[in-house]
This record gives structure tokens, sequence and C-alpha cells, in this order.
């Protein structure tokens, strides 16, 4: 019976899959999405427009395109994929529901200075190796050159900060059928890569492509540091949460896998203001948030209150908010649970540090002032922060990667440049937007957008810039393997000096 049940199941996937990518959908419809969307984007989305590309030539394109051949849904959704990736916004996307491929390389990618790695795990050892040491990197697949393959993986991340994207990129390389899929290109079995050596020395290799259950697990560090998709139980369980935090030979130690929230987290609160008491016997301090995808800035606000003098104001973030002016109650709230606040909702010292803020402020982009709210700013109020807190006045490392994200590069991008305080590893996958969700009602695809334009303190936007580290260490070969943690170790070592 479960044979038959399995054959069943097998058989309605691969239906449904087949039904997704050759469902045409009718001229009308599609128009009819676009003009939804459109709407939306002309509304609602704040960083629409800023960098010059303008949406509507391509949406006009697309639909002369259809005259003359119709498109599935598949098509149509790799389409807007592609067009709100042009416009730069880091939490915008258009998806529909996911297509189960079936074909997968057996072995996977990992970056290393701006190459392909192509490493093998190993199950007993719990790490990688190279699967050829003698020709270590990835030249090409079905001859097609890995530099000119890997833009098109994501279309939709076309904008994201370049090693942040190479990342992404080179790892989704194992899912070779949903890449060829995307560029309509058949895809043989068996598949020709093409290896090089140090000396650009090639190998040419036949491999046999495998299905999902013999394909390659996916390089990915947080496998390696154990934060992969970690449960809201969890950081309220004490055991658990205990890994997170080290006091060894003076240094302190906070891994931050997430930007939790308070109210669902409030033991992993808990154990950070108590570590931090234990804290004070350190010399140094290290906030560790590489791969973090984001949260809320409540961890931010807490660190806050050790990390910033009594004594001082800073404004470390300023914000305009798209919407109807004024902005509703909704709205307001929003940028209040992010800590944002106009300057008349700012107390008097708050407000003298807006004004010294902004005569050496000069945004990246002029907004509408028709379309956008007056500045929110993001203060630092040592006087407020600090509150059954104390002055963390020694040195204070903020360790960050490609894959800081969101509220975690909010977190990055805030400290960076006060007292005390140096960012290190690698530029971050700068995002903040307060985001909106929305449904194209004919092909019901899924989207988001961003209705906030968010600057750093020097006036550039985070989305597809992020922030630049004080101290750039980058991975090691024996950190892609899963042999040390470079990067931490690196710090350490910087540290003793």
């Amino acid at each position: 019976m479960k044979i038959h049940v399995s054959i069943f199941l097998v058989i309605f996937t691969l239906t449904c899959n087949a039904q997704s990518e050759t469902e045409y959908i009718a001229n009308d419809a599609i128009a009819s999405d676009l003009a939804y969307l459109d709407e939306i984007l002309q509304n609602n989305s704040s960083y629409q427009g800023l960098n010059g590309y303008d949406y509507k030539n391509d949406f006009n394109t697309f639909l002369e395109g259809i005259e003359e051949q119709p498109a599935t849904k598949y098509e149509f959704e790799l389409f807007l994929s592609k067009t709100i990736g042009k416009i730069g916004d880091r939490h915008a996307y258009v998806r529909g529901d996911r297509i189960r491929d079936s074909l997968f390389f057996p072995i996977a990618f990992a970056p290393f200075n701006n190459r392909v790695v192509v490493v093998d795990y190993d199950r007993s050892k719990r790490q990688y190796d190279f699967w050829n040491p003698e020709f270590p990197y990835l030249k090409s697949i079905h001859n097609l050159p890995i530099e000119k393959l890997l833009p098109k993986i994501f279309p939709g991340d076309v904008l994201a900060p370049q090693k942040t994207y190479l990342t992404e990129a080179v790892r989704e390389l194992r899912d070779v059928q949903k890449i060829f899929k995307s560029q309509n290109i058949d895809l043989p079995n068996s598949i020709s890569i093409t290896l090089v050596n140090e000396n650009d020395d090639e190998k040419e290799v036949r491999m046999k492509l495998v299905p999902r259950k013999k394909r390659a697990r996916y390089w990915d560090e947080r496998f390696y540091r154990n934060i992969y998709r970690l449960k809201d139980e969890q950081y309220n369980d004490r055991e658990f949460i205990n890994r997170f935090f080290s006091l060894e030979n003076r240094i302190g130690y906070i891994q931050i896998a997430d930007m939790v929230e308070k109210k669902e987290s409030p033991f992993f609160f808990e154990f950070l203001n108590d570590f931090m008491v234990k804290a004070k016997q350190s010399d140094a301090l290290i906030v560790d948030v590489r791969d973090n995808g984001g949260g809320t800035r409540e961890l931010i606000q807490e660190l806050a209150g050790y990390f910033v003098h009594p004594d001082s104001v800073y404004v470390v973030n300023a914000v305009r908010q798209r919407g109807k002016l004024p902005l509703n109650k909704e709205l307001k709230e929003a940028l209040h649970d992010r800590f944002l606040f106009s300057k008349s909702e700012l107390d008097l010292r708050e407000q003298h540090a807006v004004d010294t803020f902004m005569t050496s402020f000069v945004p990246m982009y002029d907004l509408d002032d028709r379309k956008f709210s007056e500045y929110h700013f993001y203060t630092f109020n040592g006087q407020k922060l600090s509150t059954n807190k104390y002055h963390y006045d020694k040195p204070i490392y903020i360790l960050a990667n490609e894959r800081s994200f969101s509220a975690a590069s909010i977190l990055v991008s805030v400290f960076k440049g006060l007292p005390n305080i140096q960012i290190v590893g690698v530029n971050t996958d700068g995002s903040s937007g307060n985001s909106e969700r929305f449904e194209l009602p004919n092909t019901e695809l899924r989207g988001k957008v961003s209705t906030m334009v968010s600057y750093q303190k020097d006036g550039t936007i985070l989305d597809g810039i992020g922030t630049k580290p004080d101290l750039l260490i980058e991975r090691n070969l024996d950190q892609i393997f899963w042999k040390e943690d470079y990067q931490l170790a690196k710090l350490i070592e910087e540290i003793g000096k």
C-alpha cells in the first residue's frame, strides 16, 4: 500500500510541476496583474525610481511580446522577479508556488577569493574538502562560463552587494536544473563541467546528475555554527541559550543568530543581561552577527544600553516613510516599533543631536516631499538606555559577513563609528525597508515591497550597499571546509596584539 501511495505522490508532484511550467496565462489577466502591481509600485514602493530604473518600459515590452507568444505562469513570475530586482529593494520579491526540481549535482560549491570551489561533504568527519584537489575550481558548466552564468542565477538579487550575491549564487549552482530552466536551456544528463587549477590548467569531467534524495548538501556555515533554522522555544531554553555566550581569556563572546523579539524570547534577553554583568571582567567583547537574517531592533536597543555612554546622544539612522500624508496611525506605529521618531517626538537633548546631525547629513537621494514623510530618526540616548545597566568602556568588535541582513545589518550600521566599537569581517547585505506584502489577483503570485527609505549616518542607503568593515577578515579555505572558524580566530588574535 505504501508503495502505491508513494508512486501516486511522485506522479502528482510531477504533474503539478508540469502544469505550473506550461500553464499559459490569458493576456488580459497578465495586463490586469501588471496594472495592479504598477499601482503598488507607484503608491507604496519606497525605492521605485530612485536608481533611475523605469520598470514601465519593461512592462510594456513584456505586454507586446505576449501578443505574439503567450506566457506561462512560470515565465511571468521570472519576468517579475527580474523587474523587481532592478529596483534595488533588497526586501522585495515576487514568487509563486515552488516548483520542485528533480535533478541536482551530487557535489556542492563554495565561494573563495571570487572563485568557485567544488567541494564534497564528508559525513564521518563532518567537514568539507576539495572534490578534486588537483583541479579545485569550477570554470564552466555545459561549456557555459561561470562568470556569465552566475549573474543570471538570482535575477531578483541582481543589485545585492557583490559579495552577498556571489555567495548565494555559488551555493545555488547545486540546483542546476532550476538554473537551466530559468535560462530556457535543455539540461543533459550526464553533464560536462570544466575544472581548473591555480595555473588555469583545465580538466573536463562528465557527471551524472542525481535525484533530490541524493543531492549534495548545500555548503552553508550556519550548519557548522549550529544556528540553522532555530525555533522560538530554543531561545527560551536556558541550557540551549548558554551556547551563544562565552568568556575565555578575558574576551567576552556573544553570538546573535537571529534578531529575536523580547516578548517572544524573554529568557534570551535575561541571559544577555546576566552575561553582560559577567563581562565586566573582560578586556574586550565580540558580538557575532554573521549569517543573521534579521528580525527586530530590540536586541540593538538592549546592547546600546551597555555600549553608549550615559552622557552621549547619537543619531544613528534616518528614514523617510512612503505613504499618504500625514502618516496614519499604523505607519507611525511601525516606525515607532523600529525606534524611529520624528524630531517633534524627541526630547530636547535628542532634538539638539538631530540639529547637529542634519548640518552635515547629505542623503544619497532627495525624496519627494509630497510622497514621503518628514525624517524619522533612530537615536541612542545614553541617559535613557543605561537604566539598570553600566557602560562597557572596553573595545567592542562586531563580527559580520555578507549574510548579515535586515535588522542584523542595521545593528552593524548603527554601531559603526561609535567610540570603542569596530566592525570586523566583510561587507554586510544591508537592507531596511518596513516592507508590505501583496498578492496579484489573477496569477496569485505573492510579493513584497519596502515602504521606507533608510539612510546610514553617512547618507548612503543600506539596500544594495551594506556596511563596510573597519577591519576586513575574509574566510580562508579551512573555514570553508569547516575545519576552523578562521574569522573568529583571526579576530581574537588581533585583539591579543
